[in-house]
């Protein structure tokens, strides 16, 4: 089995910007932020992959990790999206180029609040199973 990771990325990154509310939220989803974005934006940033074979399925386990940037007071304006992207990603049957989602699920999210003092940063982490 190809390694189904980029499949996943391109999978949620399609998702997410066919999403009318989120897209009312932010000013895009990107891999590489390009100079000059305007917050608040999404991130899809690391991700993992490894073997998650049994007897007669070539799988693969996954986890993603979205990063939310906004600059307002407080943290609510992160939590907003990070609420629309549970609601959207959560349980999502998204379709794979190469493979077979088996599930994708929520694992972890957490706020901070950036070494400036005004940005914050929302993480998010999702888990995937993937088969052939």
């Amino acid at each position: 089995m190809a390694d189904a990771s980029l499949a996943l990325q391109r999978s949620i990154y399609a998702l997410l910007m066919a999403d009318p509310q989120l897209a009312s939220m932010i000013s895009g989803i990107f891999d590489h932020v390009p100079g000059g974005a305007k917050l608040p934006y999404i991130v899809i940033g690391e991700a993992t992959a490894a073997d998650w074979s049994a007897k007669g399925i070539n799988g693969q386990r996954h986890t993603v990790t979205l990063h939310i940037w906004e600059k307002s007071r407080g943290r609510s304006e992160a939590r907003t999206i990070m609420a629309r992207l549970y609601d959207i990603l959560n349980d999502a049957d998204l379709a794979l180029e190469n493979g077979v989602l088996v599930l994708f699920r929520f694992d972890f999210s957490e706020t901070l609040l950036d070494v400036d003092g005004e940005t914050h940063h929302g993480i998010m982490r999702f888990r995937a199973l993937t088969h052939a």
